[in-house]
């Protein structure tokens, strides 16, 4: 009871001695909303950007590029080339500072040796083990299946297929189940969309080379069976959240992530990347449409702390207002940087000025008329 006498008299004397300094009436407390405690205080600055030529490098052309990881052990950066003929990863040597990209050069090429089903690389992450994981999108009408594979990063030699949820994976006609396939109709009828399959890839690994860490994956668009026909309905992107350990690894949680309605007019409307910025549930995502408004591209903070786990549930159509998706707060609207098609993301070193640098990589997809950029940006708030 004294114990408690005395902790009261100090809240008492606390509280008297803040309105005496603050020299009103209360000590109010700013009010922040349940909301707003689920984002960091974000913010980026575009500092520049270079232009990777597309030129032929160890018997391959540079081009295509899908995602990038940062190698702090080496100061290096691992570049995905999305090439179904020759899936491969080339390792970059960025020399950044605090105004600008001073030098990017190509130093080396490694090929990924798969099994013999085709890869269509879209993701990438290094591990804390110093191999790659990679993610591949899968194609319905080529019948490639989506896939999340190990890779050696020394050799690009295959090490581990990672389980996805047959909800993803689309059943070949002649399959004896036909549960992704109408018997009548050879229609499709769940799975990946075309081009729409595994895009993202990112990694949040606190620990060491033996501790678990966290994989996550999306999908740039919605399964067939989730999506809705309704063009006024937001696409409902599937999430999946892995513990990776030395012996195993294990689905821990499924959510879906709300796209903005697509613009008038536009062909192309997902998700293109997303990153883990810390251990606390929050990332970064690239949305990018584009269509008769031409390219838009928005970066997005995300915060997953609160969503609800839909690995159970067989479709997102319709009414999800009783499911809380992924979270979502605009971070910057890219468009009027004029970038190209924005397809990798990741967090390079601090800079000189103690900054923390943020790299983002756009795909050319093989055309003359597109460009791979590099573009350099300060991120404050982490």
């Amino acid at each position: 009871m004294g114990r408690q006498i005395q902790h009261r008299i100090g809240t008492f004397l606390s509280a008297c001695l803040c309105l005496v300094l603050l020299g009103v009436t209360s000590c109010a407390v700013p009010q922040v909303s349940a909301e707003e405690r689920l984002f960091l205080d974000l913010s980026i600055e575009a500092i520049d950007q270079v232009v990777l030529p597309m030129e032929d490098f160890e018997g391959t052309q540079v081009g295509g590029l899908s995602a990038i990881a940062y190698d702090p052990s080496v100061d290096k950066f691992y570049a995905l080339s999305d090439d179904r003929q020759r899936p491969r990863f080339y390792t970059l040597a960025l020399e950044l500072s605090p105004t600008g990209i001073e030098t990017a050069t190509i130093e080396t090429v490694t090929d990924l040796q798969s099994d013999r089903t085709p890869l269509d690389a879209e993701g990438m992450v290094l591990t804390p083990s110093r191999s790659l994981i990679v993610s591949s999108e899968g194609s319905p009408r080529e019948k490639i299946p989506p896939k999340l594979q190990e890779f050696d990063l020394d050799t690009g030699q295959l090490k581990t297929n990672f389980r996805i949820p047959d909800r993803y994976l689309l059943a070949s006609e002649d399959d004896e189940t036909g549960e992704a396939i109408d018997s009548e109709t050879q229609a499709q009828t769940q799975g990946i969309q075309e081009n729409i399959g595994f895009e993202s890839l990112t990694i949040s690994a606190p620990g060491g080379v033996y501790e678990p860490y966290r994989l996550f994956a999306a999908t740039e668009g919605p399964l067939y069976q989730d999506l809705d026909i309704d063009p006024e309905i937001p696409f409902k992107n599937r999430w999946l959240h892995y513990l990776i350990d030395p012996n195993q690894s294990t689905l821990l949680s499924e959510y879906f992530y709300s796209m903005d309605p697509a613009p008038l007019g536009a062909v192309i409307n997902g998700m293109s990347e997303i990153l883990s910025i810390d251990v606390g549930g929050h990332f970064l995502a690239i949305e990018r449409a584009f269509g008769l408004q031409g390219l838009s591209i928005k970066l997005y903070q995300l915060a997953t702390g609160v969503a609800t786990d839909v690995s159970a549930i067989a479709t997102l159509k319709g009414d999800t207002s009783s499911l809380t998706p992924i979270r979502k707060r605009l971070v910057a609207d890219l468009t009027p940087l004029n970038p190209d098609n924005l397809e990798a993301m990741t967090l390079g070193p601090r800079l000189r000025d103690g900054s923390q640098s943020l790299i983002m990589v756009s795909d050319n997809n093989f055309d003359s008329r597109q460009e791979t950029q590099i573009w350099l940006f300060k991120l404050r708030g982490v």
